[in-house]
């Protein structure tokens, strides 16, 4: 059964291509609604531009509070965002325990970078207790043969 799209899905759908093609002050526009109803991918890249200033002043609070809603929501790519946000001290304060629940939920879901950025704060000792054993898994998942 095809339904026909709505209103909101092609403002979803004309944002995401917007953002894609680099055209961020039409995406803002565009994503601005659907991020504000809660639509993890309107708010995944409403983030991005938040924190870099793309198509709008750059926004801090907005960028985290964004990142964070759609990292809640389960999208892999902004629980990725988000450990980088704790890890980096980016729009937030550094807090390399909260890093690792994120960048663990995102390596869980397959992510390759995640798992390689777990694997590398598990060698490092960083946010977590030191474990080798743990790094070679997360080096394992991610595709890197010999850990």
């Amino acid at each position: 059964m095809n339904k026909e799209p709505t209103e909101f899905d092609m403002a979803l759908g004309s944002g995401i291509a917007a953002f894609e093609s680099r055209h961020f002050s039409i995406a803002a526009g565009l994503l601005s609604p659907p991020a504000e109803t809660g639509n993890p991918q309107a708010q995944y890249r409403m983030a991005i531009m938040a924190q870099n200033g793309l198509g709008m002043h750059e926004n801090q609070p907005l960028a985290f509070k964004y990142m964070r809603a759609a990292a809640e929501s389960g999208l892999d790519i902004a629980q990725h965002g988000l450990g980088f946000m704790y890890m980096e001290g980016e729009c937030t304060e550094k807090d390399a325990a909260q890093a690792v629940h994120w960048f663990t939920k995102a390596a869980k879901q397959g992510l390759a970078g995640s798992q390689t950025t777990l694997a590398m704060m598990y060698e490092e000792g960083r946010g977590v207790k030191k474990d080798q054993a743990m790094a070679d898994k997360w080096y394992r998942m991610a595709g890197f043969e010999g850990h």
